[in-house]
């Protein structure tokens, strides 16, 4: 069996509050790390039949680009939810809760 690693690396300031966010992937083109602002990680807990999350944002990430990246997350969860489970309600569903949220994000920016 193949495995594949993908590494996060999370500088912490004296308060333990990311300052840095770094990650590679062991199969991608370029080994160097890539740095992010901001981590959002869902993990499925098959015993406890519920979703353990590490969420995670650096100092710099805006509340604008946090609002954008859980709207983005959430654009690819409604992708995900239809190729993993062919319910086109659901996707469609998500797909419309993203609209609504851009265009408040959209309105407060006025």
């Amino acid at each position: 069996m193949k495995k594949s690693e993908i590494k996060f690396i999370v500088s912490l300031d004296e308060k333990n509050i990311p300052e840095k966010i770094e990650w590679v992937a062991e199969d991608s083109l370029s080994q160097d790390l890539k740095e992010s602002k901001s981590i959002s990680l869902s993990l499925w807990d098959d015993n406890k039949k519920n979703t353990l999350r590490i969420d995670l944002w650096t100092k710099e990430m805006t509340t604008d680009d946090m609002k954008k990246f859980y709207i983005d997350c959430l654009g690819g969860l409604s992708q995900s939810i239809l190729n993993s489970t062919g319910d086109e309600f659901m996707s469609k569903q998500t797909n419309n809760l993203c609209e609504k949220l851009i265009e408040h994000i959209k309105n407060k920016s006025k």
